[in-house]
């Protein structure tokens, strides 16, 4: 089972990057024939400054393959390095109605944001489409909001195959439901748009810093306090398994302790569980000849299997050679 999925180079990861996606990559490439690439090309719709545009691309590489992501598990590429990625979108620009770009939310609900209506946001559902279609993908993991795009790139495989046969494979969407949606520093969604995030990757000095700001409630130390409401708690339970949730609620029930002993039990779960990610992210940043030859063998397998599908799409279309 081909499973493909796409990864912005948006800089610092946090909490919520992890439990939300990342997570769930490291359990895929166990069991599945995992395709991950940093969406480079996509980001230029919204990322204007090549350095900073460089330096994210090749920091991405270096966090995901710090927290997991195995080279010899899963083909792992920057998108750009796969040119024919550019040659099926505009090949497939021809067979998209503008109707269904002109439904899509995330172009909407981006305009209404604030970010600049151009071509490249308006097409963005195209390029993803050629991202799923070039490598015949047959599962595709998004968020509930990306939902939409998966369904753009069904339409326009669908139409086609129906005028050239059925040569693009129509891929599925998988939601994970059982996804935690991780809580920021106020209990809002943790995200960067709103400023309520924990770094994976700061040093110990903020970390302590940043968990020390949770929001919670005035409840005296002495007294029990109500771990269902409680942010810190809520954190604390996606590192924990069953007995350990268990003995901390047992923990607010009996009061005695204050937020702030828990805050820096927090502090404590969450820098000992990426202690092993910190170390692997201080060897690759000290080695970046050694991320790059990753990057390129994950294109070089890339390329392979999109240039065998790009002979038949030329062929279908009459591109002569």
């Amino acid at each position: 089972m081909r499973v493909l999925t796409g990864i912005q180079p948006s800089g610092a990861l946090h909490l919520g990057n992890y439990f939300g996606a990342i997570k769930q990559m490291l359990d895929l490439q166990e069991n599945s024939d995992l395709f991950i690439f940093i969406a480079n090309y996509h980001a230029l719709t919204s990322l204007k400054d090549a350095k900073a545009l460089s330096d994210n691309t090749l920091d991405a590489a270096i966090n995901f393959l710090s927290l997991g992501i195995d080279p010899a598990k899963t083909t792992f590429w920057v998108q750009s390095d796969v040119k024919e990625v550019l040659e099926l979108y505009w090949i497939l620009s021809g067979y998209t109605p503008m109707g269904l770009l002109e439904r899509a939310h995330s172009y909407k609900d981006k305009v209404a944001k604030g970010i600049a209506a151009n071509h490249s946001l308006f097409s963005y559902p195209v390029l993803m489409a050629a991202d799923i279609l070039l490598y015949d993908s047959q599962i595709v993991p998004v968020g509930k909001d990306q939902i939409q795009h998966v369904e753009i790139t069904r339409d326009i495989a669908l139409k086609f195959n129906n005028d050239l046969g059925d040569i693009l494979t129509l891929p599925e969407f998988k939601v994970d439901d059982n996804v935690a949606t991780v809580p920021g520093l106020d209990g809002a969604k943790m995200s960067k748009s709103y400023g309520n995030t924990i770094d994976i990757f700061c040093d110990e000095k903020e970390l302590k810093k940043t968990t020390g700001k949770i929001v919670t409630d005035s409840t005296p130390m002495e007294e029990p306090k109500d771990f269902e409401k409680c942010n810190v708690f809520a954190l604390a339970k996606l590192f924990l398994d069953a007995k350990e949730v268990k003995e901390l609620e047992a923990r607010y029930a009996k009061g005695g302790e204050g937020y702030g002993h828990f805050k820096a039990y927090l502090k404590d779960l969450i820098w000992n569980h990426f202690k092993q990610s910190r170390e692997k992210r201080e060897y690759y940043l000290a080695n970046t000849n050694e991320v790059r030859e990753i990057l390129d063998n994950g294109a070089k397998k890339a390329r392979k299997i999109a240039q065998e599908k790009m002979v038949l799409i030329r062929e279908l279309v009459g591109i002569y050679r």
